[in-house]
């Protein structure tokens, strides 16, 4: 795990990004143990980007990480992001790992791209992206465990297709382990809003869970 000492000189990197930029560019540094799961956000700099500040919790990739440690993560460079008000970011995710090759921490830039996309013809070049990112939905950026929760939980309804008071056994099998699957049931008392919102027992939830992956 990275020392306060390492953790200062990452900050004065994204200080430095967020200068060099200006105020269109956030620069957010995530601290990445069981401990700062609802709040990951150790340093942020221009946060106004997305509404987000020191002691928020974390983003989608960030939700990743935890759940599956250090499985052959690599950088995320120059994918889309949106702001809860609509907003376009052009991102980029870096894994910052320690001397035993663990990732501690995450630097994350969000530059708004907003104004450019009006005249992207004239600027391609500075907003280019991967054809195969441009072909997806660019992925919210939350504020808060809340927030991220309820975002996982419209995602497992939309691979469904339905309201939950609709699905069956087997749908709600698979909404609630692609859940786990996204890292849902890292979220402090992520447990008891999921069963509500599906109608079922904690104990149900938690069966669900044992049972065989089915997607």
């Amino acid at each position: 795990m990275l020392n306060d000492i390492e953790f200062e000189e990452l900050k004065k990197i994204a200080k430095g990004i967020a200068a060099q930029f200006g105020g269109n560019c956030e620069v957010v540094l995530h601290r990445i143990s069981e401990e700062s799961t609802d709040h990951s956000i150790v340093a942020i700099e221009n946060g106004h980007v997305t509404g987000r500040q020191v002691g928020d919790g974390p983003s989608h990739v960030v939700l990743e990480q935890l759940k599956k440690g250090d499985l052959d993560q690599e950088n995320h460079l120059c994918y889309l992001t949106k702001t809860s008000d609509g907003r376009i970011l052009k991102s980029s995710t870096m894994y910052i790992r320690d001397s035993r090759g663990k990732v501690s921490a995450i630097l994350g830039i969000n530059y708004d791209i907003s104004a450019f996309t009006m005249a992207e013809a004239a600027l391609k070049d500075l907003i280019a992206y991967g054809s195969e990112d441009s072909q997806r939905e660019p992925e919210k950026i939350t504020i808060n465990v809340n927030e991220l929760l309820d975002d996982l939980i419209d995602e497992s309804v939309k691979l469904i297709g339905k309201p939950a008071v609709m699905m069956n056994k087997d749908e709600k099998i698979k909404a609630i382990q692609f859940l786990n699957q996204r890292g849902a049931m890292l979220i402090t008392k992520s447990g008891d809003k999921i069963a509500k919102y599906f109608g079922i027992s904690k104990y149900t939830l938690y069966s669900y869970l044992d049972l065989k992956k089915s997607f």
